[in-house]
C-alpha cells in the first residue's frame, strides 16, 4: 500500500469514526432573557462544532453559530431589555415574591410556545435525538416535550441553582449556609438570617411544587396530550444538572456527581477585541483610572430614578477618574465633564482594560463573572433574582462591596467608589480573579466532556445518589430519629420504672427492719 492510499484510507477511518461519535443533540432554552442564551449558545455552538448534529429551539437565533435554529416567536418579547426600575419590589416583601416575577416571564412561554410550529414541527417531524439540553429556570410545561421526543435530558443553569432543582439530583441545599438564590445572603449566616432564609426555602419549593408546577403542567396537557405523565415525574429521569457557577465566586457548598459547575462557560472563545475609538480614547486618556457602570441587558437604563441619578452624577463629579456609564437616551441632563454616556459598550473588553479599575453592576451573573475574570472589583446594586446572592458572594470572596440602590446616598456611593478604588482593594479583586481562573480544565472543556459522558453512558443515572426520590421524611432522618426517641423514652420509662421498684422494695425492706425492732422493744 502506497503513501496516498494510506492517507485515504485514514481519512475514511477518521470520517467514519466521526460520524458513529456524532450525535443528535437537541437545546431547548425558551426564556425570553437574552443573558440566559448567552451562556448556552456558546456551548451549542461548540458541540455543533466538534462534529455534533444540533438544533437549538430559542427566541435567539444565530445564524453563523453551525447549528439548526427552531425560532420561537412571542407579542411580548421585543429585545433585551425586559424590566423596569419600577416594577421591583424592594426588601425582603419583593425578594419573597420574586419567585411570582419569575413565573409569570414564563407563563406565556407554556401557553403559546407549546402551540408555536417550531414545537409541532417536532412532534411531526419524530427525529430522533441521542440528548436533549434544557433550562432549568422557571418552568417544567416542556419536558412533555422531552417526554415525547424519548431522549435522555439534561438541565442547564444559566444562574446558581434554583431551589426547586436540588431534589431532582439529591443535591444538599442547606439553609443553615447555603442562601437561598432570591435572599441574597453569603455563606455565614446569624440566627435572624438562617430564619429568613428557612422560611423562604420552604415558601419557593411548596409555591414551586403546588401552584406553579400544576398550571405548567395544564399547559403541558393542552400541547403534549391527557396521557402525559405528572410533569415531576419526567423530572426526576434527568440525568445531570450544569450550573453556570464555580465555588471562587458563589462560594463553597457540596455537589453530588450529577452537578457540574461551570461558572465562565461564556468567556470560552471571549477575545479582548480592541474598543471603539471613542471609547478607547477615553479610557487611555484618564491618567487615575476608568469606572464602567451598567445596569445589565435586562433593567430599562432609561427608567433609572431621576434622583438617584442626580446622586450618583454628583459623587461622580467629586471623582479623579473618569466615567463610563451605559445609557440608553441621547442625552442625560447637568452631566459632569467627567462622565460619558453611551446606548451600547462592549462590556467584556471595557473590564480587560488595563486602566478601568471599578465597576458599578446590578449583580447578574454574567457581568459578575467577566469582572471577576478581568480582576476588577464591583460596586453591586441588586435589584432582583440571584442578584442579591451574586452581590453577597462576590462581597464575601473580596471582588466588591454592596450598596444598597434604594437607600444610596451621594456620600454613600462615594464611599463606596473610594472602597474599591483603593490599591488594596483592587489587589484582593486579581487575587480573586486568579482563583477563579484556576481550573485543571476549562469551563468549557468540563461542559462538553460531561455532556458527551451522559451519551455514552445511556442517561448515566448512575451519578446520581439515592437521596434521588426518596420520602423526606427518610431524607430527614426523622423515622431514625423517631424510633431512636421512642428506644430512649422506653429506656428512660423501663429505668424509671426499675428505679421506682427498687425504692419501694428498699422502703419496703426498710419498713419492715422498723416494725422488728419496735416489736423488740416492746418485748
Amino acid at each position: 500500500m502506497n503513501t496516498i492510499q494510506l492517507m485515504i484510507l485514514t481519512f475514511l477511518v477518521l470520517m467514519t469514526s466521526a460520524r458513529v461519535s456524532s450525535l443528535r443533540i437537541l437545546g431547548i432554552f425558551t426564556h425570553f432573557g437574552k443573558s440566559h442564551f448567552d451562556v448556552f449558545q456558546p456551548i451549542m455552538q461548540e458541540l455543533s462544532e466538534r462534529g455534533h448534529d444540533v438544533t437549538v429551539l430559542s427566541y435567539h437565533p444565530q445564524p453563523a453559530a453551525g447549528y439548526k435554529d427552531l425560532v420561537l416567536e412571542s407579542d411580548i418579547y421585543t429585545g433585551n431589555s425586559l424590566l423596569a426600575f419600577d416594577m421591583l419590589m424592594p426588601g425582603y416583601p419583593g425578594q419573597f415574591l420574586e419567585v411570582f416575577l419569575v413565573h409569570e416571564l414564563a407563563r406565556e412561554g407554556c401557553e403559546f410556545g407549546l402551540k408555536s410550529q417550531p414545537v409541532r414541527e417536532l412532534l411531526k417531524s419524530k427525529k430522533k435525538f441521542d440528548l436533549i439540553i434544557i433550562e432549568a429556570f422557571n418552568t417544567d410545561c416542556y419536558l412533555g416535550l422531552v417526554h415525547r421526543l424519548k431522549a435522555p435530558f439534561i438541565h442547564i443553569s444559566s444562574s446558581t441553582s434554583l431551589p426547586w432543582f436540588t431534589s431532582r439530583f439529591g443535591q444538599p441545599d442547606n439553609p443553615a449556609y447555603i442562601s437561598n438564590l432570591f435572599m441574597g445572603f453569603s455563606d455565614k449566616l446569624g440566627f435572624g438570617a438562617r430564619v429568613i432564609n428557612t422560611m423562604d426555602h420552604i415558601w419557593t419549593n411548596l409555591l414551586y411544587q403546588y401552584y406553579i408546577t400544576p398550571r405548567d403542567y395544564e399547559f403541558a396537557k393542552a400541547a403534549f396530550g391527557n396521557d402525559l405523565p405528572r410533569l415531576e415525574d419526567i423530572a426526576m429521569n434527568v440525568s445531570l444538572y450544569i450550573i453556570n457557577e464555580h465555588f471562587t465566586i458563589q462560594r463553597s457548598k457540596p455537589t453530588v456527581p450529577a452537578v457540574i459547575n461551570v461558572g465562565g462557560v461564556h468567556l470560552a472563545k471571549k477575545v479582548i477585541k480592541k474598543l471603539p475609538k471613542n471609547i478607547e480614547k477615553w479610557i487611555n486618556e484618564s491618567k487615575d483610572g476608568v469606572i464602567y457602570f451598567s445596569m445589565g441587558s435586562m433593567i430599562k437604563g432609561h427608567t433609572f430614578p431621576e434622583e438617584k441619578r442626580k446622586i450618583f452624577l454628583k459623587a461622580f463629579g467629586r471623582l479623579k477618574q473618569r466615567v463610563l456609564w451605559k445609557w440608553e437616551n441621547e442625552t442625560m441632563p447637568d452631566k459632569p465633564d467627567n462622565v460619558m454616556i453611551q446606548k451600547w459598550m462592549p462590556q467584556y473588553d471595557i473590564l480587560c482594560h488595563p486602566n478601568v479599575k471599578a465597576f458599578i453592576a446590578h449583580g447578574g451573573l454574567l457581568g459578575t463573572t467577566e469582572a471577576v475574570h478581568c480582576g476588577v472589583p464591583v460596586v453591586v446594586m441588586p435589584q432582583f433574582g440571584d442578584q442579591h446572592t451574586n452581590a453577597r458572594a462576590l462581597e464575601a470572596g473580596g471582588g466588591g462591596v454592596v450598596l444598597n440602590f434604594r437607600e444610596a446616598d451621594e456620600e454613600m456611593v462615594y464611599n463606596a467608589l473610594k472602597t474599591v478604588l483603593d490599591p488594596e482593594f483592587n489587589k484582593k479583586a486579581k487575587e480573586l480573579s486568579a482563583r477563579f481562573r484556576d481550573r485543571p480544565m476549562s469551563p468549557m472543556d468540563t461542559a462538553i466532556y460531561w455532556i458527551e459522558y451522559v451519551a455514552r453512558h445511556k442517561g448515566a443515572h448512575h451519578m446520581r445518589t439515592a437521596a434521588v426520590g426518596m420520602p423526606l421524611y427518610q431524607y430527614l432522618l426523622l423515622d431514625v430519629f423517631g424510633f431512636l426517641a421512642v428506644c430512649t423514652l422506653s429506656i428512660l420509662f423501663i429505668g424509671i420504672y426499675v428505679t421506682k421498684l427498687f425504692f419501694r422494695l428498699v422502703m419496703s425492706m426498710f419498713s419492715k427492719s422498723d416494725k422488728k425492732q419496735k416489736k423488740l422493744k416492746k418485748n
